[in-house]
Formats: structure tokens, sequence, C-alpha cells
């Protein structure tokens, strides 16, 4: 594609656009209609923007579109402003990922105001997944989905509420605040037990539960591991309990082979990720004499 051409193209609809807006503000237009250019001036930016995006020029695109929603405002079109920051922040995303933010809290302004909080919901978790891969700021990555899970939870859409919120505590666990992470997976696998459907992911929940109770106490997670088969019977047969089981016998034996073993023989089914990597050689390094490697 030439994108050089796309580019020439952007550039005069934007002085276009620019035209408009000015004619717009002289003392005839005021008499005559106005805001009519002005519509006309966010259709133009709109397009501008598009041809940057075709010439993969995001910085200029995302300015483009920033243009059209404050044009949006002025014509008290809240929407048609939102849309367009939303717009913006996308463009924004693949050149300048702190501005994609502002764009993106821009709309979110917008959508709270006129109580539509599922779509700012839904723009939260966009924002919170910028700070995971881009910023790398992993506080502020939680602190964005807990809001976006405050708004679904208040919206009644439990199901995307916990969604965030599991999110929420692999981060926390992460971070070593483990009383925070236990109260999520404890709550989301008590409302996944009464679920037909969600009923096997419980046993998960309450797994990652006993490991986050295990790096704070041994006794803790022995405790945890024991009300978690009252509350949902389901999880002593499950190969998750079978595992924490032999890993508590194994640290109050200071075992560190039987550790090893355990671990080796669980992940040989079951293939650990990260997360539980992490927190299985966390635990681990609390054992005794220990040097070497989870596997």
């Amino acid at each position: 594609m030439d994108t050089s051409g796309k580019q020439a193209e952007a550039v005069a609809l934007l002085a276009e656009a620019e035209r408009k807006v000015k004619n717009s503000q002289s003392f005839f237009s005021g008499l005559f209609g106005g805001s009519s250019k002005i519509e006309e001036a966010c259709e133009i930016y709109a397009r501008a923007a598009n041809m940057f995006k075709m010439a993969k020029n995001w910085s200029a695109a995302g300015n483009a579109f920033c243009q059209a929603a404050q044009l949006h405002l002025q014509l008290q079109s809240k929407h048609d402003a939102a849309t367009c920051f939303v717009d913006a922040g996308n463009a924004f995303k693949k050149a300048d990922p702190q501005e994609a933010i502002n764009c993106l809290m821009r709309a979110i302004e917008i959508y709270t105001d006129m109580g539509r909080f599922t779509i700012a919901a839904k723009h939260h978790i966009s924002i919170a997944e910028i700070y995971e891969t881009e910023l790398v700021d992993v506080e502020k990555a939680i602190a964005h989905y807990e809001q976006s899970a405050d708004y679904y939870k208040g919206e009644e859409s439990n199901s995307s509420a916990n969604k965030c919120l599991l999110k929420v505590a692999g981060y926390a666990a992460q971070l070593e605040q483990y009383q925070k992470a236990i109260d999520i997976y404890e709550q989301v696998g008590t409302s996944a037990m009464d679920s037909p459907l969600l009923k096997y992911s419980a046993k998960d929940y309450f797994f990652k539960a006993a490991l986050c109770h295990f790096c704070i106490d041994m006794l803790n997670a022995k405790l945890a591991v024991q009300k978690y088969e009252e509350l949902f019977p389901a999880f002593s047969d499950s190969r998750e309990c079978k595992l924490m089981k032999k890993l508590l016998e194994a640290h109050e034996e200071q075992n560190v082979d039987s550790y090893t073993e355990s671990v080796k023989e669980y992940d040989s089914i079951s293939r650990l990720d990260q997360w539980l990597t992490t927190m299985l050689l966390r635990i681990k390094k609390t054992i005794q004499g220990d040097e070497e490697d989870l596997r």
C-alpha cells in the first residue's frame, strides 16, 4: 500500500477540517448554522484519522480522533465523543501507551457519567492490559482490574467481575499480598461451587488459596485444606488436594526430595504454569537444606 499517498491525503483532510472549524467561529456562521460546520469537521477528522491508520502513523491517527472527540463534546454529543476517544486510545496503543491510557480514561469518564458502567469496565480492562504488557506496572494493573470488577458487580455481571478478580488475585500473590489473594480465591471458589457449569474449576481456586496459605504458614495451609474439603467434598478426590497433602507431609518431614518428587509427578499429568511454579518454589525454599531447582 502506498503509505506516503495516504499520509498526504490525511494531511489534506486535517487542513480541511481545521478550515471548517475556523469558519464555524466567524460571525456569519454563528448566525447561519456554525454547528453544522463543526459536525462536518468531526467527520473529516475521523476520515483523516483512518487515513493516518492506513499510513501506519498511529500518533497522528490518535491525535485526529482526539480532535474529533473534542468537537463532539462541543456539540454535546457525548456518546460520539467517547467513541472517538476509544478509537484514539486504540491508535495510541501502537505508539504511545501512556497517551492511550489518557484517551481511554477520557472515554471512561464520559461512559460513567452516562451510566454505561459495563462499557467503562471493559475499557478499564484495556488499561489494565496496557499496564501489564507495555508499561509493566503491576500495581496499576491491579487497580484497574479492581475498578472493572466493581463496575461489573454493580451491573450484576458476576462472571465478568470474577474474571477480573482472578487477575487481581494472581498478581496479589506474586506481590506476596497473600491474604488478599486468598480472600478472592475463596470467594470465587465458593461461588463456582454452586454453579453446575463452573463447579469443576472450584478445585483450582481452592488449590491456589491453599498454596497462598502455605506461603504464609504451613499450619494455616493444613487447616485451609480441611476447611475446603468440608466445604466442597469433591475437592478431596482432586489431584490438587492430594498434591497439597503430599507437600504438607514433605514439609513437615523437611524432606526436599519427597517435595520435588510430588511436584514432578503432578507436573507430568497437569503442566504447571508460571504462577504455580513460582508459588511452589517459594514454599520449597522454606524447607531446610534446599539448594536445588523445583524440577
